[in-house]
């Protein structure tokens, strides 16, 4: 099977050209291929297709095997992908993700995309849309306790649901320890994405992230998206800001006017290969 290994701000997967390539079982096959020591390493795949009701179709599986509905640096790498390889010649496009038809506007430097800014939609606030079990409509800087430790949390959903606490340092975390009785919690039914931020100013938040299935990420697309809501939302910061991750940092506006988060970024490529199933 050929294959094509990305990265947006290092949150690292497997592309896959279903063009070309046909793929039975994207849940064990990510599994296989994202472990790395035995496959070829990655926080997952992304199948990349064709759609009935967009440009493209992108697939997510995490690296557990369950199928994510939104990813958005996997969303941006989508973009170069199909426009560096020629499979379009639009610089904004429509892709099917399980969360529903994102748009992409890619921006290009000497006949490759560099960046891509997503329209990642509406932030979705009302708990039991998250989903989250709450006593009340939003869960807004409620407290959940772990193992006697008390995280006020925001929880967003973004294509996928997010849980957002604030930290004094998010570089002292032992994100090993926490991140998975944060993720599993009995109050999120589909588990949830954990981000710790920490805020610098009222322009700049610096972020560590625990994905549902993957585990600490360089980067969450989706999860900058919802840190900036959680953050405005709870008067830390404007309405556009840099978010600081481990593997680089993302732009985030949460539009005023349509109510739309957008999320800009690079996408970069890191090499084709072949691997025997």
């Amino acid at each position: 099977m050929k294959f094509t290994k990305m990265h947006g701000t290092g949150n690292d997967y497997i592309y896959i050209n279903c063009f070309e390539e046909k793929i039975d079982d994207p849940s064990s096959l990510s599994v296989k291929l994202s472990d790395r020591h035995f496959g070829i390493g990655g926080d997952g795949i992304i199948l990349i297709g064709p759609s009935s009701v967009a440009d493209f179709k992108m697939q997510m599986h995490n690296a557990d095997g369950s199928e994510g509905r939104m990813c958005g640096n996997g969303s941006r790498c989508v973009g170069k992908y199909v426009y560096d390889r020629k499979l379009t010649d639009k610089t904004e496009i429509t892709l099917e993700t399980k969360s529903g038809i994102k748009t992409l506007n890619l921006n290009v430097e000497n006949g490759v995309v560099k960046t891509v800014r997503v329209d990642m939609g509406e932030p979705v606030l009302l708990a039991a849309d998250i989903p989250v079990l709450a006593e009340t409509p939003e869960f807004i800087n409620q407290p959940v306790t772990v193992e006697d430790t008390i995280y006020l949390m925001t929880c967003v959903n973004m294509g996928n649901p997010h849980a957002v606490t604030f930290v004094d340092d998010v570089a002292s975390l032992k994100l090993f320890l926490i991140g998975p009785p944060l993720e599993n919690n009995s109050i999120f039914p589909e588990r949830a994405n954990i981000e710790f931020i920490q805020r610098i100013d009222d322009r700049t938040l610096k972020m560590r992230v625990w994905e549902r299935g993957s585990g600490e990420t360089q980067a969450c697309g989706s999860g900058a998206c919802a840190a900036l809501v959680a953050a405005v939302l709870n008067g830390k910061c404007r309405h556009r800001a840099k978010l600081i991750l481990l593997g680089g940092e993302l732009d985030v506006d949460w539009n005023e006017v349509n109510s739309h988060v957008y999320l800009s970024g690079p996408a970069d490529f890191v090499f084709d290969g072949e691997i025997l199933l």
